[in-house]
């Protein structure tokens, strides 16, 4: 005889600590901890009653139907809102358990109940706790949130990141689901269109999936030219990128948990570096990659299973120092580094991947449809103004700033430096016109007053300002000094540059226009300086820059791979005109 239904258990409880010498929280634990346990030992009883019924021949028990009360009602029963000790079907006591509540509280999962066979099929093993922990935020969703409901998937993701704390993990949700009804992120696959640009230089895509059945993504980071599409799209339209992969990667899991017929949460990204080298530690990429890092590990926690990082050159130290301390400890520990060819043979790729589907681009013989990337033409870099006026929804301001300097009035940007040893990185495009570009040091504070004061790493940074901060009465080499060679930069170029501080005090990037003159009094006026002259202002030059300080303990130990990882792009170059005051170095392309 077969019970169609679940014999349920039901066990509730309720803890209300008022004053507790101030170890509330710890007494709270402690007390759930002991209450789990009491539920495991009923388990066990309720299995062992099972088991004697069971030798006892008896294989069907009645229904059980609420008793009637005096007046011929039929009472109902009232099934707990705290926790739900697990049904057990007495035809199968080794099938597991399931929760039997009521179905609002699963509202949106298969047949409106969490049973056994749905957690095993679609969630994975969960203790009584976590189950009981994830009903109880699904609840209190339904009753406080206005809006779309996640599904379990998405809940439990925040459960786990939050190592099922309760209070963690319900705020931690409810600042995403903020996040995506501000930015209608839920419409966001249907709604973007990926510019063409992206299509064309953006080397990343999917392909397949690992031996455990998890979407494979696979980005050739060595061959995409992130300068070029940050400075042509901006940060916003990358991170919508990266946010639809996110998205898509969601979709994925959820079509391969159907296909395989397990819980699939995450995914797989495979990362080839070949071809890394210093165009992508240029700083401000590295900065929009530090900003979209904080955006996808706020909203998709708990999405990335494991992280392959194939033929990662000796550059790769320097980007990991500046990467690694924004993501999340436990998603660290799913990174698997391989230099050179070590990722070929045991213990390598295919113990991750079947080979079958091991890209052509890695030896293996499936092809794999990516864009080739390349770099991306100057043509197509948006300006200053564009980037500034961009409608940031995701991110809140740009990472570069503009300004116009004129003959005469000098740009300059002062930097306080309390702390010896830190780095000055800059990075500058010349828009219009010919400048030239200078750093001084001065151990007493320029005029005017400070403007604006950043408390950070004991480095304060004063900020632009258009008037000339050196006043007319000081004398070099006695008020102040030059620190780096004097750099002329002509109209178009891109100059990238970071220079180690020696002594704390402060410290002047100056851009100054330049005016084309003749080499000699008696020589004539060159070709170029004549067609130059005509081409732009007389009297105005224009450029977009950014700049940026490490502290000393962050940038050390990383300056000896930097400057060991030389390329093509960019040669490192010791130039300052103290001798052994200090280490500098700038790179100008065109």
């Amino acid at each position: 005889c077969y019970n169609e239904d679940w014999t349920c258990f039901e066990q509730t409880a309720s803890l209300d600590i008022k004053s507790f010498f101030g170890f509330e929280s710890s007494a709270e634990k402690i007390a759930t901890k002991v209450y789990a346990s009491n539920i495991k030992k009923g388990k066990e009883i309720i299995e062992y009653y099972l088991r004697e019924l069971e030798e006892e021949g008896v294989t069907c028990i009645p229904r059980w139907t609420p008793p009637a009360d005096s007046r011929g009602v039929t009472t109902s029963l009232q099934l707990p809102s705290a926790s739900t000790a697990r049904g057990i079907p007495v035809n199968s006591i080794n099938e597991g358990l399931s929760v039997a509540g009521p179905s609002e509280l699963v509202a949106g999962s298969p047949d409106d109940k969490l049973d056994a066979d749905y957690i095993r099929r679609y969630l994975g093993d969960l203790t009584p706790l976590q189950e009981s922990c994830l009903i109880r935020l699904r609840q209190w969703l339904q009753e406080t949130h206005k809006g779309k409901i996640p599904k379990d998937q998405h809940v439990l993701r925040f459960l786990k990141a939050r190592d099922f704390n309760m209070d963690k993990a319900k705020d931690f949700l409810c600042q995403s689901l903020t996040w995506r009804k501000q930015h209608q992120v839920d419409f966001l696959m249907d709604t973007w269109e990926r510019p063409q640009l992206l299509q064309d230089y953006y080397t990343g895509g999917w392909h397949h999936h690992d031996r455990d059945g998890r979407p494979l993504y696979v980005l050739r980071l060595g061959q995409m030219d992130t300068k070029g599409l940050v400075r042509a799209l901006g940060e916003e339209a990358l991170l919508r990128q990266v946010l639809t992969l996110n998205e898509e990667g969601l979709r994925r899991c959820e079509e391969n948990t159907r296909v395989f017929g397990r819980p699939i949460s995450c995914w797989t990204c495979l990362v080839d570096l070949e071809g890394l080298n210093m165009r992508h530690l240029w700083r401000p990429g590295v900065k929009a990659l530090l900003r979209i890092i904080e955006v996808v590990e706020a909203n998709y926690p708990e999405t990335l299973g494991r992280l392959l990082i194939l033929r990662a050159p000796r550059v790769f130290p320097v980007l990991w120092t500046l990467v690694s301390p924004l993501i999340n400890e436990n998603t660290r520990k799913k990174f698997l580094v391989y230099a050179g060819n070590d990722f070929q043979g045991h213990g390598g790729l295919e113990d991750y991947i079947n080979r079958e589907v091991i890209p052509d681009f890695l030896g293996g013989n499936c092809m794999c449809d990516l864009p080739e990337g390349g770099t991306v033409p100057k043509s197509l870099y948006r300006t200053a103004e564009e980037l500034e006026n961009e409608e940031n929804c995701f991110l809140t301001d740009s990472i570069y700033k503009s300004a116009n300097i004129f003959k005469g009035a000098p740009y300059e940007v002062l930097i306080e430096i309390t702390e010896a040893s830190s780095v000055i990185t800059w990075d500058f495009d010349v828009s219009k016109g010919d400048v030239v570009f200078n750093i001084y040091h001065s151990r007493r504070a320029p005029q005017p007053p400070k403007r604006d004061t950043l408390g950070a790493h004991g480095i304060a940074s004063l900020g632009p300002v258009n008037t000339q901060l050196i006043d007319r009465s000081w004398v070099l080499g006695r008020d102040y000094s030059m620190v780096e060679k004097a750099l002329i930069c002509r109209e178009g170029e891109s100059v990238q540059g970071s220079h180690i501080t020696r002594w704390p005090g402060f410290y002047i990037l100056q851009w100054r226009f330049h005016s084309s003159t003749t080499s000699t009094a008696s020589s004539l006026p060159r070709v170029d300086d004549v067609l130059a002259s005509l081409q732009v202002s007389s009297h105005k030059c224009k450029i977009m820059y950014y700049t940026e300080v490490l502290a000393s303990h962050d940038f050390r130990g990383s300056m000896t791979s930097l400057e060991s990882c030389q390329s093509g792009f960019s040669q490192l170059s010791a130039a300052t005109t103290s001798s052994g005051q200090s280490c500098a170095s700038s790179t100008v392309s065109r």
